[in-house]
Parts: C-alpha cells; structure tokens; sequence
C-alpha cells in the first residue's frame, strides 16, 4: 500500500487539549524522571522495573488486553484472565473494554481518516497526540457501545467503567510498591528515613519508571510499525514488521504479520522474529492455563521482499 498524508480526523477539530489525560500523562512522565536523582535509586527498584515490562506490558496488555481480548486469540480461566487484566489495569492504559475498543477500531478503519493513530496523519499524532486531544468519535461510551460490547458483558469489566474504579486499582498498585519496599526496609534496618526513601526507589523505579517505558513501547507500535521496517503481506494498510519494537515489546512490534491474521495469537513468523508473548502462551497451554489458541496462517500474497516497502 502507497502511503498517502492524511489530515487529523475532522472529530478532534479545532485541538482542544483533554485535560485530564494530557495532565496525567505529562505527570507521569515528571514523577519518572525523580530516577535520575541519585536518592531515589535503587538496584531493587531498577531490576523491578525490568521485570515489569514483562510482568505488566507483555501479560497485562499484550497477552491478556491484546491477544486475547481484543483478538479473542486465546482463552484462559476467567480467574487468571481477571488477574492478568489487573495486571494490564496498572499500566494505565485505560481500562479493558476502552483499549479493546480503541484497538478494534484501529483495525477496522487501519491507515484511513476514522483510525484513531494512523501516523499518516503525523508521527506525534499517532505516538501521542491522539489521546491528549479530545475526539468526539472515540469518547469512552461511543467505543465500547461500538466495539467492545462482548468485553462489558463480564461484570468484572463493567465494573471497572464505572466511577473511575480503574483508577483506584492503579492507585492501589502504587501503595503496593511503596509499602512493600517501605517495610522490607523497615524490617532490616528499623530506621524510617531509609525505609522512606527505598520505598520511594521502589516506587519510582517499579511504577513509573517502568509505566513510561511500557506506554512509548506500545505507543511505537501506533506509530513507528506504520512507518518503518519490513513486510512479510501485501495487507491493505501500512503496517510493518519493525526489528527494534519487535523486540523491544517482546513480539508486538511484527506488526505487519499481525494485520495480515489479527485472530493469531502467534505474531512472529520468520525465524528471527522473536515472539516472547507467543512463547509465553506455550507455557500456559503446558500449564493447563490456556486454551483454543488461534494459530492461523496468513493466507495473504507474501510480500515482494523482506525490505519491500
């Protein structure tokens, strides 16, 4: 597919600025940066954040949010969904039914002017700027009365649209990290300023350190997999397999296999295309933990070349 510019969906016009999600965001991000102030290191708080991008990007959004949400690739328990959901909750990303919801409308309208990132119409717009602008097309109601009505039909993700309780899980999961470090420290030392400030590592490190790392790693995949790399599939769109986010997000970012058979729970195809979520959904399948796994083929046209444009 030729790309071809396209202009910022009439919905978000004129930009006004969503307030409360720009506010959010850019708080983040400021709080994420305390880790480059010595006293709020800690090795503990930087090998958690490591962890975390698997523990909470790759099983919470790409595994449980992603694959098997949105695509319905897989199925688990519902009590180890639920769990993995959690997990997905903590990387504030919104809630289930709205990241479904969002995700299926990207496909169903990929690269053209109702996509809600398409970078044709700007790399910041699709990395960012779609969701600190308000769009009248994508509010919380449109998108999940319209996309994501199977998701809503579980009574533990209908609860979670309701009076922000996403949010207070989120909240939840900070004071977790904090205490726990907190009275590790407390217990080893029994002193309160160092307790203090390795609960603060903990939290910095572990939560926002890692949530920023986790949001610019699943951002790239709007943004930086319809601009550059590879295309294994002639698909309609244009979508690429990018070898940096492929990696980086542990297999989310072969995004042109993805659209080529969006219900396969296996991303990866050619033998270097490293695909630790899929790897992950083996072991779970061996665990017992998974079930009616899609691997479908592409049954697409291979593309020319594996730098065809």
């Amino acid at each position: 597919m030729a790309n071809s510019r396209l202009d910022i969906p009439e919905s978000a016009r004129p930009l006004r600025l969503a307030k409360i999600d720009a506010t959010g965001i850019a708080a983040i991000h400021l709080i994420a940066l305390l880790a480059f102030v010595p006293w709020f290191f800690s090795w503990t708080g930087a090998v958690l954040a490591f962890l975390g991008l698997y523990v909470f990007g790759t099983l919470g959004i790409s595994l449980c949010f992603h694959r098997m949400l949105t695509h319905r690739g897989l199925v688990c328990p519902k009590w180890f969904e639920h769990s993995l959901a959690i997990l997905g909750l903590c990387c504030v990303q919104d809630t289930p039914a709205r990241w479904v919801g969002m995700h299926r409308r990207h496909h169903e309208h990929a690269d053209e002017q109702p996509d809600p990132h398409s970078p044709l119409a700007g790399f910041f717009w699709a990395h960012i700027g779609w969701m600190i602008f308000r769009n009248r097309d994508i509010t919380r109601t449109r998108v999940v009365s319209r996309y994501a009505k199977d998701i809503v039909r579980d009574p533990f993700y209908a609860k979670l649209e309701k009076d922000f309780r996403w949010a207070r899980v989120v909240l939840i999961s900070w004071l977790v990290f904090f205490a726990g470090g907190f009275l590790v420290e407390l217990a080893l030392k029994r002193s309160g300023l160092p307790a203090i400030q390795f609960g603060l590592s903990v939290l910095i490190w572990g939560v926002f350190v890692r949530t920023v790392l986790v949001w610019h790693i699943t951002w790239s995949v709007n943004s930086v997999t319809h601009l550059w790399g590879y295309r294994n599939y002639e698909t309609d769109e244009s979508s690429r397999n990018n070898l940096i986010i492929g990696f980086l997000s542990n297999g989310e970012g072969w995004h042109n296999n993805h659209h080529a058979a969006p219900s396969s729970a296996r991303f990866g195809r050619r033998w270097w295309e490293l695909d630790a979520t899929w790897l992950t959904i083996r072991v779970l399948s061996a665990l017992g933990l998974a079930r009616n796994i899609v691997t479908r083929s592409p049954s697409l046209p291979i593309a020319g070349s594996v730098g065809a444009k």
